[in-house]
């Protein structure tokens, strides 16, 4: 664990001068588990009554009547249960007649009565939506600018994946921020809970190598870092993958970047529950409007202060990479190609399994003059199955490729906006295969391929590549468009394949 001062620098500071403030982040990034520990460390200071309580049982109850007796019902059977506040617990009878006053009411009621100050943590606030939402804010900003009259809570906090100025998409979807008009303007600030750094993921393991005397190498811990970029759910499931059922708890091996890397893809096959989660996501329209154009390297269409990219973003789905939008983390990525193509990958012919590859190497060449056989077949009635449809030619080639990694061999994706390409390189057998994906939008599209490949075949040192142009409804006909031209530049063989 990392101290809560640690991940989200301030906070106890807010708390303790009586604020309201919200945190926001991503689902899976140890929002619960940060409340937990701060509840502990209040406690301990033994100044505070602190209770946390989750408002997801209102989730869908735009009713105020409706929302706010379940909010209400759901906070006073916490109380009930909490050791030092059941005691000071209100008539919940009283509050539920007006459920438009009802948890000021109550919470006012509670403070009062209580012999130490209390914290409250909201969690799972953002879900709240409707008159439910208005009504619930309302009333919490009532209760701080009326605290130097009337008893209330001494701080609390509002927690979820969005900022307090997002909430209003939950009220009225056509607008896209609370404005100066907000019924809960009091915040002192909104706290983020950052995602691991490289060096706070070595300061987790070496915990661990403290206590059981297993050694996470610099270099494994580089490997998680890249793979994760410092999702914490994910830095905790390969973690746990590798000591627990990869080592089966044997503390005596070293966990080495191979392990964590087969730990990943384990990851990704298993889709546990906050992958599936996420990736159902991916069948929406708001979410499509944003990752489409990222898996294309196409990002000027992205509105970047749009209620879709706020709502991609906390998801956690992308991040920003110094301008550059980008798909979160590689395990995602890997994920994501895989989710959105899986139709296709289950129908394709089981003779594309090893009929290019050997024990010395991948025969790419004939690989991809078997995949424009493919593409000029079935192209036209796959497209139409993606919901994806611009993104459809890369997904189609990933899917293809994909059974060659069955066969053993391995796929790297890059995907980000501005680049107007999509890297990709399979590993097989030692060698490295790169390959760069462009749709033709213009006369320049090949030149721009051909200089991004060399780049990209630079960084991986390698000195064959493969250029890939689809010309999607191009009036040309398949004799012209299946093209293959082999052109050596400075020592470099590259394949320019049409499409």
């Amino acid at each position: 664990m990392l101290q809560p001062e640690d991940r989200c620098p301030g906070v106890m500071d807010l708390i303790k001068q009586g604020h309201f403030f919200v945190i926001q982040a991503p689902r899976q990034s140890g929002k619960t588990t940060l409340l937990n520990m701060l509840e502990r460390q209040l406690v301990a200071g033994d100044k505070h009554h602190v209770l946390y309580c989750s408002v997801e049982t209102s989730q869908g109850l735009g009713a105020i009547r409706e929302g706010m007796t379940t909010l209400l019902n759901r906070l006073a059977f916490g109380i009930g249960y909490h050791p030092g506040l059941a005691r000071f617990a209100p008539p919940l009878e009283v509050s539920l007649k007006d459920p438009g006053t009802g948890l000021f009411r109550y919470l006012s009621t509670l403070a009062a009565n209580a012999d130490k100050p209390v914290v409250v943590f909201f969690d799972e606030a953002d879900c709240l939506e409707g008159e439910t939402l208005i009504s619930f804010l309302r009333q919490l900003r009532d209760g701080f600018v009326n605290r130097r009259r009337i008893p209330f809570i001494h701080s609390l906090a509002l927690v979820g994946m969005r900022k307090l100025r997002d909430y209003r998409v939950q009220i009225r979807p056509e607008v896209q921020t609370l404005g100066s008009s907000s019924p809960f303007n009091v915040t002192k600030e909104a706290m983020t809970l950052a995602y691991f750094s490289r060096d706070e993921i070595a300061a987790l393991f070496q915990q661990h190598t403290d206590d059981t005397g297993q050694v996470f190498p610099p270099e494994t811990i580089d490997t998680v870092w890249h793979l994760t970029r410092g999702q914490p759910w994910l830095v905790n499931a390969i973690a746990v993958e590798m000591t627990e059922t990869l080592f089966k708890l044997d503390t005596r091996r070293a966990l080495t970047p191979a392990l964590a890397d087969e730990a990943a893809q384990k990851l990704i096959l298993r889709r546990d529950t906050h992958i599936d989660s996420l990736m159902e996501r991916l069948k929406e329209e708001r979410v499509r409007h944003i990752i489409e154009p990222i898996l294309l390297g196409e990002g000027d269409s992205i509105q970047r202060e749009s209620n879709d990219f706020q709502f991609v973003r906390e998801l956690g789905l992308i991040r920003d990479d110094r301008g550059t939008l980008m798909i979160a983390n590689p395990i995602y990525a890997e994920v994501i190609a895989r989710m959105l193509n899986t139709d296709l990958q289950l129908n394709l012919p089981q003779q594309l399994i090893h009929r290019w590859m050997d024990n010395h190497g991948l025969d790419m060449t004939g690989l991809l003059r078997g995949f424009q056989e493919f593409w000029r077949d079935h192209s036209e009635a796959w497209r139409e199955r993606f919901q994806y449809k611009e993104a459809a030619p890369h997904l189609i080639l990933l899917a293809y490729l994909q059974r060659v990694v069955n066969g053993g061999a391995k796929i790297t994706r890059e995907f980000a906006t501005g680049t107007r390409r999509v890297d990709v390189c399979v590993e097989y057998a030692g060698k490295r295969y790169p390959i760069e994906m462009k749709l033709v939008r213009n006369p320049k599209t090949r030149e721009e391929g051909l200089a991004q490949l060399e780049e990209y075949m630079n960084t991986l040192g390698a000195t064959e590549g493969w250029l890939l142009l689809f010309q999607i409804n191009a009036p040309v006909a398949w004799e012209q468009r299946l093209s293959w031209e082999s052109v050596s530049h400075t020592g470099r063989t590259v394949h320019i394949v049409g499409l």
